[in-house]
C-alpha cells in the first residue's frame, strides 16, 4: 500500500478513498479546503465524480497519479474531491455551471473557482496534455497560474458574472397556466418523435434506458406508445447493455443498437428497469417481461445486497484496469468452458473468433466478445440456454470482479424497495417482499434519527450527510409501494411522517415545489431545485406523484393543494420540453379523470376480504389507489384518512367503495362486480 496519504484518507466514500493515495493533495469538500485556499491565495480545483465512472478512472491514471502533473496542480490550486453520489447538491450546482458554459455536462466534472466558491472555468474529462481538441491539465494549470497572478481582476469578474447568471437561472419565476392534459400530450408527442423504430429507445447514440420514459408511455396506454415501449424492452433485453451471463443492466449503450455498453451497473437503473419490466408484464401478461424483471432482481439480491439487507450503489466498469474485461469473452475462453456446446452458444450470443467488441476510445479490436442475442430464444430452448449460461457464469465468477461501491444511499434504496415491493405483489413472490421489508428496516434502523429525519449515506458502519429531497421522496415512494403490497398501516404512517418532515424542510413557500437541500444545510452559491428527470426521476417529480397518491389515500385536502402548487411551480418548464419531464407526467396521469380510488372494508385475514382486494387490484390501472379498512384498525386508520370513518361493511360482508371520474359508485360486496368496475 502506498505510504503517502492525502486528506481523503479518513473519508468513508469508496470514490474518495480511491484517490486517498494520489500525489495530488486532495481535500474533501469543507471549510479546511477553502480556508487553505484563502490563506494561500490560490484558486480551487474541484473534481467531481463517482467510483464506477470509467473516464474518472482514466483521468486518475493519466493525471492524478502522475507526479509531475500532481505537482503542478498542488502548486497552482487547492484541490478538492467530491463524490457526486454523496453530495448531489454540490454536483447539481456546478453541473449547471458546466452546462451553462460548455453546453454539455458529464463526469468527471472539473470546475475551477475562487476561494469564495465562485466558478470561472468548467470542463469534463481533461487529458494530461492537450489533445482531442481539449486543453491538457498541464497547459491549463500553467495558464490559470499566469492569469491568477497577472489578471486576477478579469478572472474574478468572470466568476462574478457566471455566479450572477446561475442565481438568475435558479430564481426564474414559474408560470402556472400550463394545462396538465396539454403537458401530457406534449410529452407523448415529443417521445414518439425521438423514438427509434428500428432499434427501440429514444434518440440515436449514446442510448440510455430511461425507464421513466417507458413507464410514462405504459401508463398513458396509447397503442403506438405501448408498442414503442415493448419494442424497446425487447431490444434492450437482447442487447449487450443487458448482462446476458449474470443479469442486470449496464448503465448505457454507446451505440444505437444497445450492443456496446459502458459496463458499470447502477442500483437506480436496476430498480427503475425492474419496475418498467414489471409494469409491462402487468399490462401485457407477456412472460419475457416478468422473466427480465426477475433476472434484474436476481442480480440485485445476489450481488448488490449488503449482509444487513440494504443495497449497495454500483459496480465498476473496469477490472484489472480494463473496461469490460470481466464481462467479455474470447472465443477460445468460451470454447474451453463449453466444448461441444460452443457452436450453439456462439450462434446464440453472436460470438466471433476475432471478437465483436472494439475499444470505444481507439476503435481498435479487442479480440473479445460482448454476448448479445440476435433474437429471443424460443421456449423449447430455454433449458439449454439456462444450462450454458450457468456454466459460463460459474467460470466468470472466478475472475477478478469489478470494484463495488458499497455506499448505501437512502434515495436509491427507496427505488429498490419500491421495485421489490411491486414485483412481490405483482408476481406473488414473497421473497421479493421480504427483501423490500428488510431493506426498509435497514434504512429505518441505520439511517433514520429518532425524530424521523434521514441521513443520506451509510458506509463503513457510519451514517452521515443530511438527507436531501430525493432521500425523503424516494423513501416515501418505497413506503407507498410497500403499503400497496402489504396493506399494513405502518407503511402509510411512515410515508406520511416522512412527508411531514419533507414539507417542513424542503418546501419553497414562495414559488412552490421543493429545494434539493433543507434550509439548515451548508449554503452553496444557490439553493438548488431540480425538476428535470435525468438518469432517474427528480425529487420534485417523485414528490408530485407521492402527493397525488397520499391525497387519494387519505382524503386530506392540504396534500392535494401541495400537489397542485408543485405542478404549477414547474408547469412552464415542462411546457417548454415536456418529454424531459416524463416522471412528472406520470404524476399528472395520476390526477384528474384517470383517478380511481377504492376502499375495501373487511377483516384483514378473512378470505372474502382477500378476494375483494385481489379483485380490486387485478387489472393494470396505474392511476388507482386501494385502501384497506380492517375494523380492528378503524381508529388508527381514521387518524390517517378521516373520510374512512363512515365506511362500513354492508350486510356483514367485506365491501368495496369505488370512486372514479369525480363520482362514487354504490358500495359493492361481490368481488366480480369489483373486478368489472376496476378493470378499465
Amino acid at each position: 500500500m502506498p505510504v503517502h496519504a492525502n486528506h481523503l484518507a479518513g473519508e468513508k466514500s469508496p470514490y474518495l478513498l480511491q484517490h486517498a493515495h494520489n500525489p495530488v493533495d486532495w481535500y474533501p469538500w469543507g471549510d479546511a479546503a477553502f480556508e487553505k485556499a484563502q490563506a494561500e491565495d490560490k484558486p480551487v480545483f474541484l473534481s467531481i465524480g463517482y467510483s464506477t465512472c470509467h473516464w474518472c478512472h482514466v483521468m486518475e491514471r493519466e493525471s492524478f497519479e502522475n507526479p509531475e502533473i500532481a505537482r503542478l496542480l498542488n502548486e497552482t490550486f487547492v484541490c478538492v474531491k467530491v463524490d457526486r453520489e454523496e453530495r448531489p447538491d454540490i454536483d447539481q450546482v456546478y453541473m449547471a455551471v458546466c452546462q451553462m458554459l460548455t453546453g454539455s455536462g458529464g463526469w468527471p466534472l472539473t470546475i475551477l473557482m475562487t476561494p469564495g466558491k465562485k466558478p470561472f472555468y468548467a470542463a469534463t474529462y481533461i487529458p494530461p496534455d492537450s489533445r482531442y481538441g481539449r486543453m491538457g491539465l498541464r497547459q491549463l494549470a500553467q495558464r490559470v497560474s499566469d492569469l491568477w497572478k497577472n489578471d486576477r481582476e478579469g478572472l474574478e469578474a468572470s466568476a462574478g458574472k457566471i455566479t450572477e447568471a446561475l442565481i438568475r437561472q435558479s430564481q426564474a419565476s414559474p408560470e402556472s397556466g400550463a394545462d396538465p392534459a396539454r403537458l401530457v400530450e406534449g410529452g407523448y408527442r415529443g417521445l414518439m418523435r425521438q423514438y427509434d423504430p428500428t432499434y427501440g429507445g429514444f434518440g440515436t447514440q449514446p442510448k440510455f434506458p430511461s425507464p421513466h420514459q417507458l413507464l410514462f408511455l405504459l401508463r398513458l396506454g396509447r397503442p403506438d406508445g405501448v408498442a414503442a415501449v415493448e419494442h424497446t424492452l425487447v431490444e434492450m433485453r437482447k442487447g449487450g447493455i443487458f448482462d446476458q451471463i449474470g443479469f442486470g443492466f449496464h448503465r448505457y449503450s454507446t451505440d444505437r443498437r444497445w450492443l456496446v455498453p459502458h459496463f458499470e451497473k447502477m442500483l437506480y437503473d436496476q430498480a427503475m428497469l425492474a419496475l418498467a419490466y414489471t409494469e409491462a408484464w402487468e399490462r401485457t401478461g407477456k412472460p419475457l417481461y416478468r422473466q427480465t424483471a426477475e433476472e434484474i432482481l436476481a442480480y440485485l439480491l445476489r450481488d448488490m445486497r449488503s449482509p444487513d439487507g440494504a443495497f449497495f450503489s454500483a459496480e465498476d466498469a473496469d477490472s484489472e484496469g480494463v473496461e469490460g474485461l470481466f464481462y467479455t469473452w474470447t472465443a477460445a475462453e468460451m470454447k474451453s468452458v463449453l466444448g461441444t456446446g460452443y457452436p450453439f452458444a456462439a450462434r446464440l450470443w453472436n460470438i466471433r473468433e476475432e471478437g465483436n467488441y472494439r475499444d470505444e476510445a481507439t476503435g481498435n479490436p479487442t479480440g473479445r466478445n460482448i454476448p448479445y442475442l440476435g433474437a429471443i430464444p424460443p421456449e423449447d430452448e430455454a433449458a439449454r440456454v439456462s444450462n450454458i449460461r450457468k456454466r459460463l457464469f460459474a467460470v466468470r465468477e472466478r475472475r477478478v470482479h469489478p470494484a463495488k461501491d458499497t455506499k448505501v444511499l437512502a434515495d436509491w434504496n427507496g427505488l429498490a424497495i419500491a421495485a421489490l415491493a411491486r414485483a412481490g405483489r405483482s408476481f406473488g413472490e414473497p421473497r421479493y417482499l421480504r427483501a423490500a421489508l428488510r431493506a426498509s428496516g435497514f434504512v429505518r434502523e441505520g439511517m433514520q434519527r429518532p425524530d424521523g429525519s434521514l441521513w443520506h449515506r451509510w458506509c463503513g458502519g457510519q451514517a452521515a450527510i443530511e438527507g436531501n429531497l430525493n432521500d425523503y421522496a424516494f423513501q416515501i415512494f418505497g413506503q407507498l409501494e410497500l403499503y400497496d403490497a402489504t396493506r399494513q398501516l405502518s407503511h402509510l404512517e411512515a410515508a406520511l411522517a416522512s412527508n411531514d418532515i419533507l414539507e417542513k424542510r424542503f418546501r419553497d413557500p414562495e414559488q412552490g415545489g421543493y429545494f434539493m437541500v433543507s434550509s439548515g444545510t451548508e449554503p452553496l452559491l444557490v439553493r438548488p431545485k431540480a425538476f428535470y428527470d435525468g438518469a432517474l426521476p427528480s425529487g420534485n417529480s417523485m414528490q408530485l406523484l407521492n402527493l397525488y397518491r397520499l391525497a387519494r389515500l387519505t382524503g386530506r385536502p392540504e396534500l392535494e393543494q401541495r400537489a397542485e402548487e408543485t405542478r404549477k411551480a414547474f408547469g412552464e418548464a415542462i411546457a417548454q420540453a415536456p418529454s424531459a419531464f416524463s416522471w412528472a407526467l406520470c404524476a399528472l396521469l395520476s390526477s384528474g379523470e384517470r383517478e380511481m380510488e377504492v376502499v375495501v372494508v373487511g377483516p384483514r385475514d378473512a378470505p372474502a376480504t382477500k378476494k375483494m382486494l385481489e379483485a380490486a387490484t387485478s387489472a393494470y390501472a396505474p392511476g388507482r389507489t386501494v385502501l384497506l379498512k380492517d375494523p380492528d384498525e378503524a381508529d388508527r386508520l381514521a387518524k390517517l384518512a378521516p373520510f374512512t370513518t363512515a365506511l362500513r361493511m354492508v350486510d356483514g360482508k367485506p365491501t368495496a367503495y369505488l370512486c372514479t371520474n369525480f363520482s362514487c359508485k354504490q358500495p359493492v360486496t361481490d368481488p366480480e362486480k369489483v373486478a368489472e368496475q376496476t378493470g378499465n
